[in-house]
């Protein structure tokens, strides 16, 4: 007594969530050795061993794939767990709500060019907003959101990287698994800020066929002080390089650095250079590292931000650039983290949508797993018989057809499993009504709802309250990355001196996420159409609201032209209101007709002599004015 006999450790962390599965969570609170190699290698650093886990664990449930990696622990009798999709169901869901109908990338002040009041400003926007659209149609960034908000849901945490591409001409876009992620957050850093250094690491298996052992690539982002130009070259062991750019030697003096276009030298004797979407000079760049080592030559204890670079195998660009920092001429890291929730202060990931319903699948996937058996008894139910013909030592097969001779006081009978089944069947509804509400996705989102429960868009409304609030926040952890996404496609395009974006401005731009909840389309159309006849609202707004519920509008002001166009009776008050012809024309988009000209009055000249013609113009006038009556 008095001995302690072994010790337990308890993690809470992000993904503490998952400690309750022995897997996931050993006495010391680390993941199985055996179940996640991967999250053990040696260049991994210990605090990302949980978040490597993790990911796979959430991978498996995605995939139904849990039993497999149950059976390191529990043995083979785990893979009879049945898994039938409900995870991945409630991924998709969340994934398509988040996404909403459409994604369009959109700048302010772009809907205000083309029209009689347009700007400089106006058409500058208007001009950005269109290559920014035609990129995305080149580079399908519908299918890139789609592959990084799935990532995003099921891990918790998803990763854009954006690259020019010289021989395309255009910027890249690439979705890379946050288990390759591994950015290097100082002691003292805030981890909601991007971090100056960034990783993406993984191991390469062995290729027999090519002889090539196994091995461990790292891409290196690195945002540092501007150096000397630099070109590719050579060590002493003839590995490929990248040496300092030296200048002649001259007899006062010696081979110096050279800067490289566009640097200069401040005051102080540091390199500074201006960018094409800055209005100061920097002092800093991002240099870009793709090295390879063989896993055998990682004897040290190393990690992937401290590999020897005595070791490394650089790779070389389409332009034969020896990738060893190599400078991008960009003062930015083109890397978006995207978190699936807001983050805790000072915490750089976020939480999957699954963490908090896991425990709920498991039972779901048990009581489908029992119910399963249950209905095996239930099709086949097991039958006893008796009689003196009965031989107890022969075994009896029951069928279609099959006669059975039991003899004197002969019986037959079965087992009843019916009502377990049916009781499992009632359980498993329930366990998914509990795990639709504990992940705040009602039951009308999943399409499991009744729609005659719903008589008005009201009770629909409130019935979707839930899912609005899951949905908020999910939008507002991805709000920074909508943000960041066009305005470094802009930085890169002008880094890469396209000739269309050159003299444009980096102008602020959104990926505007589109509605996400089924709407009662009728009501609102009766809400809107009766608000704008009593004129509470303007066409404009009108439009713009029918927009927002999936009218096939794609211009609002396009729309209100041609609506405008046809409304005659609108026309005719205003010409009534202004007695302009020229505004009533233009409001109708035509143009206006030519008025003929009104031909000059000639009047009678004064002073005329008699045989002039005067004469009979008088007695006109006189027989005009009438005889005057009795008056005369």
């Amino acid at each position: 007594m008095g001995l302690i006999s072994g010790l337990r450790s308890v993690i809470i962390d992000r993904w503490s969530p998952f400690n309750y599965k022995p897997l996931y969570s050993d006495n010391l609170g680390m993941p199985n050795r055996r179940a996640f190699p991967e999250a053990h290698a040696t260049w991994v650093p210990p605090y990302d061993e949980r978040r490597l886990a993790a990911y796979k664990l959430l991978t498996a449930y995605d995939k139904n794939q849990v039993a497999e990696l149950s059976a390191f622990i529990d043995g083979d009798e785990a893979r009879e767990r049945r898994e039938f999709g409900d995870p991945s169901m409630f991924v998709d869901t969340i994934t398509s709500h988040v996404l909403g109908e459409e994604q369009t990338l959109t700048v302010p002040g772009a809907e205000h060019a083309g029209g009689d009041q347009t700007t400089p400003e106006a058409e500058t926007a208007e001009r950005v907003q269109t290559l920014l659209r035609e990129w995305a149609d080149e580079e399908l960034l519908p299918m890139r959101l789609l592959q990084t908000e799935r990532k995003t849901v099921v891990l918790g945490d998803g990763v854009y990287l954006l690259h020019w591409d010289a021989d395309k001409q255009r910027v890249r876009i690439k979705t890379f698994d946050p288990g390759f992620y591994f950015p290097i957050v100082g002691e003292d850093d805030d981890g909601s800020d991007f971090p100056d250094r960034i990783h993406f690491a993984w191991e390469l298996p062995e290729d027999k066929a090519r002889r090539l052992p196994a091995r461990l690539r790292r891409i290196t982002y690195h945002l540092d002080w501007i150096r000397p130009q630099s070109a590719n070259g050579v060590d002493r062991t003839g590995r490929p390089v990248r040496a300092t750019v030296l200048s002649e030697p001259t007899d006062e003096q010696a081979a110096q650095p050279v800067l490289g276009r566009g640097d200069t030298l401040d005051a102080h004797g540091s390199i500074t250079r201006l960018y094409p979407w800055a209005e100061q000079p920097s002092y800093k760049t991002v240099y870009l590292t793709d090295a390879t080592w063989e896993l055998g030559d990682l004897k040290a204890p190393v990690d992937v931000d401290t590999l020897p670079m005595d070791k490394a195998h650089f790779a070389t660009n389409g332009q034969g650039e020896i990738l060893d920092e190599l400078d991008l001429y960009q003062d930015f890291i083109p890397v978006i983290h995207v978190p699936n929730t807001v983050p805790e202060p000072g915490e750089h990931w976020g939480e999957s949508s699954l963490a908090k319903v896991m425990q709920v699948f498991d039972e779901l996937s048990g009581s489908d797993t029992d119910s399963s058996r249950a209905s095996a008894t239930t099709g086949s139910p097991m039958i006893g018989i008796s009689g003196k013909a009965v031989n107890g030592q022969q075994q009896y097969t029951a069928g279609p057809g099959i006669v059975f001779m039991m003899g004197e006081g002969g019986a037959i009978g079965t087992v009843d499993t019916s009502k377990n089944l049916a009781e499992l069947r009632s359980h498993v509804h329930d366990l998914r009504d509990r795990a639709a509400s504990t992940g705040r996705i009602p039951p009308v989102a999943l399409g499991t709802a009744d729609p005659a429960q719903f008589t008005s868009g009201y009770q629909l409304e409130l019935a979707l309250g839930p899912l609005d609030s899951l949905i908020s926040g999910m939008r507002l952890a991805r709000d920074h990355a909508d943000r960041l996404l066009p305005k470094f496609v802009q930085r890169l395009f002008q880094a890469g001196q396209h000739p269309d974006w050159i003299g444009l401005p980096v102008l602020p731009a959104k990926l505007m996420r589109g509605s996400y909840t089924p709407t009662d389309k009728a009501a609102v159309l009766e809400e809107v159409a009766t608000a704008y006849k009593a004129k509470l609202i303007s066409l404009e707004t009108a439009i713009r609201r029918l927009q927002e519920i999936g009218w096939p509008i794609e211009d609002a002001e396009d729309e209100i032209k041609r609506i405008d166009a046809r409304s005659f009776e609108d026309a005719r008050n205003l010409a009534d209101a202004l007695g302009n012809p020229k505004e009533t024309a233009r409001f109708l988009g035509r143009e206006a007709p030519n008025e003929p000209q009104t031909p000059a009055v000639i009047l009678p000249a004064t002073g005329t002599t008699p045989g002039d013609g005067t004469d009979a113009q008088t007695a006109v006038t006189a027989g005009a004015q009438g005889s005057q009556g009795n008056t005369g």
